[in-house]
């Protein structure tokens, strides 16, 4: 093998956020993505720059990432493979660098979908068209989609990477749009392709038999050992649709404890794992899902010992029962809420509570003028969130008052 990199590309702000009965605000996908950025994720799929809805807050994350407030993470869209989507996206948002751009590809799709408006020799046509626009607009990469690769022939799919990356493409996402595949079918079948194609592989899982997870790493290997980089979709707690999608949190713990998987399928860089408890219960807040109790690394059991050999072992040398320390995933520190007089700010806070609320995390303004600028601001945000400002949310809209603006504003 050589120096070939598993990359982490969350798209918890395009596909956990089309879980069915939850909404995520645009202040709450933003503050994802500033902790992605913190974090050292490679990539945050941000939205769909097709929809009106999303256009400001993609705007916004666009020029936090010019000013240098999100610092390495790459901003990416998604839309169709049509020429028609790749022009409105960058019409819409004509500072996106980054897209993957998606079109199914197996025959029960192709069949139940387009039903006779589109055959294979179709699919192929529109996807060179929509790659070639793309990069004609500006968009610095491309990755080419397979939506429900998993049940899509491999010499088919053989084609679909080749059309792309003839075209222009940086790399294939594999879709297991149904959850159906295994580890070893995974492993072999991107091994194969990787193979085929030399071109790098973006691993998409969703978590219908519960082995998103497994799926997904097995195929990262599966790419790596046939000499491509590899990519991995994850989402935060593994939010998604029906029963989710391949969880941030347990693809980096696997690929950083799992015996051989640190060394056989490396991460490109070092990703502090030390922020999974911050963006777990960030997550979990702002969709208002809770974080089932063993959830790895994050989850209220995952360090928690009751049976009376375990918690022997624990307690005499914690290696016995425990893989790795509730350090690693930034826990340990105990969690205080204050019990006597609380003040908060919000949609009906007035001047003084609201500077009282800011002085205390260190923020101060010049006059009342800039406090009640700001002050407008996080009534707006309260409303947009429907639930009290975290402290980081707080901080950011003071920082950054015109991208806070721009985020909570839709134009119809």
């Amino acid at each position: 093998m050589g120096d070939n990199k598993v990359y982490l590309i969350d798209v918890t702000n395009r596909d956990g956020v089309q879980t069915s009965r939850i909404l995520l605000p645009k202040l709450s996908k933003t503050m994802l993505n500033l902790y992605l950025d913190e974090m050292g994720v490679f990539q945050s799929e941000v939205g769909f720059p097709t929809l009106k809805h999303e256009i400001h807050y993609i705007n916004a994350n666009l020029d936090l990432a010019k000013k240098g407030v999100i610092k390495n993470l790459h901003l990416e869209g998604w839309c169709r493979a049509l020429p028609s989507d790749i022009e409105l996206s960058f019409k819409n948002c004509p500072d996106l660098k980054h897209i993957n751009i998606s079109m199914s590809t197996s025959e029960i799709m192709i069949q139940g979908k387009f039903q006779g408006r589109m055959v294979w020799g179709d699919i192929l046509k529109s996807l060179q068209q929509a790659v070639k626009l793309a990069k004609q607009l500006g968009a610095k990469t491309v990755g080419v989609n397979a939506e429900d690769a998993s049940r899509t022939q491999l010499g088919k799919l053989v084609d679909f990477i080749n059309a792309g990356k003839e075209a222009g493409a940086d790399r294939f996402r594999y879709c297991d749009t149904l959850g159906l595949d295994d580890p070893i079918t995974s492993y072999e079948r991107i091994r194969e392709l990787a193979r085929n194609t030399q071109f790098p592989i973006e691993m998409h899982c969703h978590n219908d038999l519960g082995m998103a997870e497994a799926v997904s790493v097995a195929g990262a290997l599966g790419a790596i050992e046939a000499g491509v980089d590899s990519y991995i979709n994850t989402t935060v707690n593994g939010y998604g649709e029906r029963c989710g999608n391949c969880d941030l949190v347990s693809t980096i713990l696997a690929l950083k404890y799992s015996t051989k998987l640190a060394e056989k399928a490396p991460l490109h860089n070092t990703v502090d794992l030390k922020m999974a408890w911050r963006i777990a219960k960030y997550a979990s807040k702002a969709f208002n899902l809770p974080i089932p109790i063993n959830q790895p690394g994050v989850g209220s059991n995952a360090f928690a010992h009751e049976s009376g050999i375990h918690a022997d072992g624990a307690l005499k040398d914690r290696r016995n029962y425990e893989l790795y320390d509730p350090e690693d995933v930034g826990r340990g520190e105990p969690e205080l809420t204050e019990t006597g007089r609380v003040i908060t700010t919000g949609a009906y806070g007035g001047i003084k509570g609201f500077r009282h609320v800011y002085d205390k995390l260190g923020v101060h303004f010049k006059d009342d003028d800039e406090a009640r600028m700001i002050l407008e601001l996080v009534q707006y945000a309260n409303l947009h969130t429907q639930k009290p400002l975290t402290d980081d949310e707080l901080r950011f809209i003071a920082s950054h008052p015109e991208a806070a603006r721009k985020i909570m504003t839709v134009t119809l």
